[in-house]
């Protein structure tokens, strides 16, 4: 049920608002966590369960738009983001097949597997980290068995994990702290208080001393700024029926997850069940018919891998990730109201971390977060998603053909 009042009410109950509850909770704090859905019913439980190394934009990039210092920062913020899944994994006994298995980019072009092996001595020479290597064509087999590749680059530090059973363990851990978690309830309207802020709902009225906006792809109008700067965009999953386990060891030898360098990307991977799951874009469209997306997508997957042209796709399914004009997470505060999002396909670790650090400043165990140092992407035209995604689309696949 809906409380009168609270501490905190956290709009949103995916990775981002659960992570800021637990930390709320530690600190004492009374948190109601209010969903639209169901606990974890938007991309939280709709993902490939990729804990990835670095952000969706890329660490040199970050390097020359901010500086040494703060590209640095940003790195090492993106490997503490996996550690802390990690250890919330173990200290909550959540079960959800967290294992780290590593990624491998692979290259589509002759010219992205050159580009790899730069990338990969930026990285050592730059930050020190060696555990990035390039795998040519001729040692592509020990990694995938698909001929479709010029090379890879290998990472081993990302993780995977079921998102669900993720999800669901995090609610389970704050409910157990006392975090009252409230579904199926669509917040209205905020109004700003003498002590705080009211926020009426479709089950009623809440009084809250602070509002945290941890909606990410799913982010409404609610609080206008907040939506200047925060997108959705559509990303689309299949999975076959379990595979033979020969199969499973030829098409994923070591097991890793993958992405491919294109810019409209597909990734994929072998959960523990033994389906090959199978995730990319359309068109950037959030509400394509999921029957046709399956046939799509069964495409794709084929061209990767002939070996699964006769397999059967079970399930199909789709989420809504949150992006930003300058492909960065952002982090601040806005007419008083707390906000986090814009994760671009890495939320799994990011919107986790940065959710526990928005629970720690709203406690006031923090003073700040990097994502509240880097200047708002705020824009007037960005709410009109519809006007502009499909050029965004059709610019990406261009870019896809030329380089």
């Amino acid at each position: 049920d809906l409380p009168e009042t609270v501490d905190v009410a956290v709009v949103g109950s995916g990775y981002t608002g659960l992570n800021a509850a637990i930390a709320l909770r530690k600190a004492g704090a009374s948190v109601a966590g209010l969903e639209l859905s169901t606990i974890g019913g938007g991309a939280s439980s709709r993902n490939g369960g990729m804990a990835t190394t670095g952000l969706k934009e890329e660490t040199r990039t970050l390097f020359r738009r901010y500086g040494a210092e703060l590209g640095q920062a940003f790195w090492q913020w993106s490997l503490a983001a996996i550690r802390h899944v990690e250890q919330t994994v173990a200290e909550e006994e959540i079960a959800c097949d967290f294992v780290r298995s590593g990624h491998v980019t692979l290259a589509c072009k002759p010219q992205h597997c050159e580009r790899f092996a730069e990338e990969a001595r930026w990285f050592q020479t730059t930050l020190n980290y060696d555990d990035l290597w390039v795998v040519d064509r001729t040692q592509l087999q020990t990694e995938i068995g698909s001929n479709l590749y010029y090379g890879g680059l290998v990472d081993r530090n990302s993780a995977a994990l079921h998102p669900a059973r993720y999800a669901f363990g995090l609610a389970q851990a704050a409910t157990r702290r006392g975090a009252q978690l409230v579904e199926g309830v669509r917040v209205r309207s905020l109004a700003r208080m003498r002590l705080g802020f009211r926020l009426n709902t479709t089950k009623g009225s809440l009084l809250a001393r602070e509002v945290l906006i941890a909606t990410n792809g799913y982010t409404t109008p609610l609080v206008k700024a907040v939506r200047q700067e925060i997108f959705p965009a559509g990303s689309y999953i299949i999975v076959t029926q379990p595979l033979p386990v020969e199969l499973q060891k030829s098409l994923s030898p070591r097991g890793r997850m993958f992405f491919d360098s294109k810019h409209f990307l597909n990734y994929f991977r072998l959960p523990p069940d033994g389906r090959m799951l199978f995730g990319g874009r359309h068109d950037l469209s959030t509400s394509l018919d999921l029957v046709e997306s399956a046939y799509k997508m069964q495409r794709r997957m084929v061209e990767v891998f002939p070996q699964l042209a006769e397999i059967p796709i079970t399930h199909s399914w789709n989420g809504k990730l949150g992006l930003t004009v300058d492909r960065m997470p952002h982090a601040g505060r806005v007419q008083g109201i707390h906000y986090a999002g814009g994760y671009a396909g890495h939320g799994v670790a990011v919107a986790s971390y940065l959710g526990r650090e928005m629970g720690e400043l709203i406690a006031g165990q923090r003073t700040s977060t990097l994502f509240a140092q880097i200047p708002p992407a705020r824009h007037p035209w960005v709410p009109y998603d519809r006007l502009y995604l499909p050029l965004v689309s059709s610019w990406f696949r261009a870019l896809d053909r030329l380089t």
